[in-house]
């Protein structure tokens, strides 16, 4: 018998200074019996940081022809393909062709780093490619506010962004590399 999707209910406040978006989201999220609570959160993370009422989650790590949350038009024209993890360079590729812009959050430290002088080559043509690292011990302390049902607040100003639960905050740099 299979493992089922825990599923997860998420009110999300986003207070973007950066991009001057200020919107609530109310979300269901399933985390996939093989995803941990560190990549769930930075799904949120990433859910955050390009919010937007057309932004959605996909069926993600249950599909290989989905990225973690994309963007689509009112036509189902694909805007924004967000990758979580090490994505090889075939996959990116194949992502820009089917979008207008590709955007990978990394957060596994050295092993990012190793990833990213791999592939960095062989994406050097992409023009609309944006490669994020999140710091591991940033995305542990994430995993620590989650619950079945959250209310989270999130305030992003220069790059950083402050998560708080009512129980605790977390704050989170997100460094640019590409």
């Amino acid at each position: 018998m299979a493992l089922r999707a825990t599923i997860f209910k998420l009110e999300l406040h986003v207070a973007d200074t950066d991009r001057n978006y200020y919107g609530s989201h109310v979300l269901t999220l399933a985390r996939h019996p093989s995803e941990t609570d560190e990549r769930m959160m930075l799904r949120v993370l990433a859910f955050s940081l390009y919010a937007n009422e057309d932004l959605a989650f996909t069926r993600g790590l249950s599909t290989t022809d989905e990225p973690s949350l994309w963007q689509k038009d009112l036509t189902g024209a694909i805007l924004n393909w967000i990758e979580l993890g090490h994505p090889d360079e075939r996959r990116l590729l194949q992502a820009s062709g089917k979008s207008d812009e590709v955007v990978v959050f990394c957060y596994g430290g050295h092993a990012s780093q190793v990833w990213w002088q791999g592939v960095q080559g062989a994406v050097a043509r992409m023009r609309r490619l944006s490669v994020l690292s999140v710091n591991p011990s940033a995305v542990q302390a994430l995993a620590a506010l989650a619950q079945r049902n959250m209310v989270l607040h999130v305030t992003i100003q220069e790059g950083v962004a402050l998560i708080a639960s009512d129980s605790d905050s977390v704050s989170v740099e997100v460094e640019r590399w590409r």
